[in-house]
């Protein structure tokens, strides 16, 4: 996985950055069930099987490896937004993308990792809170150039700033993350994409243009009465 800030440190050599791979998985594991609070440097140590003193060799603290965890997970996410748009996709497909897998992402390993995403990631106490903020940034930056080509097509609303658009639809996202974390409800893959394609519907619908419900109907009449014209012009009766 690519480091994208300098404030991400990269040890040297293969040893020592399979080392921190180890301590960011067990890390990982450790946070998702226990919460941060709850999680100690030493059970992480034990399970990445090395001493305590050997991760605080490569990170300051728990604070520090716990933004690196949650830094880690935003650039999964957004390596999946990157690389799996459709590209030549119509505004609706890119968008139904990245919900679908926002969702997907978050809740398909449980609610413990999504839990801590959603508390610790908007911490202001993170030893590398300007690294997630760049990494925020980057991550509704997807969305942003979806919406605004949307807009430049006529397929999104344009009266909405971008911004507010993307409060619009990241807020509901969340909300269904934050219900299925509260109630620590495991989704199967089935309930997942259910959920992200009802949700899709919901904010596509809000994310339309006021006046495109009477386009579609001022276009499907126009065209009525251009088939009309043609049976008449043909001397077809009309059924």
């Amino acid at each position: 996985m690519s480091t994208h800030t300098s404030s991400r440190r990269t040890p040297a050599g293969v040893k020592s950055q399979q080392r921190v791979k180890d301590i960011l998985q067990a890390g990982r594991d450790v946070f998702a069930e226990k919460g941060y609070d709850a999680a100690t440097s030493a059970e992480i140590a034990q399970r990445a099987g090395i001493s305590e003193a050997t991760v605080f060799s490569y990170f300051s603290g728990k604070r520090e490896l716990c933004a690196r965890v949650i830094a880690d997970w935003y650039d999964e996410i957004i390596d999946a937004f990157e690389t799996g748009l459709p590209r030549e996709g119509t505004v609706r497909q890119q968008f139904a993308f990245i919900v679908r897998t926002h969702l997907r992402l978050m809740l398909v390993n449980g609610t413990g990792l999504c839990a801590l995403v959603l508390s610790e990631g908007r911490s202001k106490q993170h030893d590398l809170s300007e690294t997630l903020t760049e990494l925020q940034r980057r991550y509704t930056a997807p969305l942003m150039d979806v919406l605004a080509r949307g807009q430049a097509l006529g397929h999104v609303r344009s009266d909405v700033p971008l911004r507010l658009l993307r409060s619009m639809v990241f807020g509901p996202m969340e909300h269904v993350l934050w219900d299925a974390t509260l109630a620590k409800r495991r989704l199967s893959q089935t309930q997942i994409d259910t959920t992200a394609n009802e949700l899709v519907e919901v904010l596509w619908a809000a994310l339309q243009p006021p006046d495109v419900k009477l386009a579609a109907l001022a276009q499907f009449r126009q065209d009525v009465e251009e088939a009309s014209r043609r049976y008449e012009a043909q001397g077809k009766p009309i059924s």
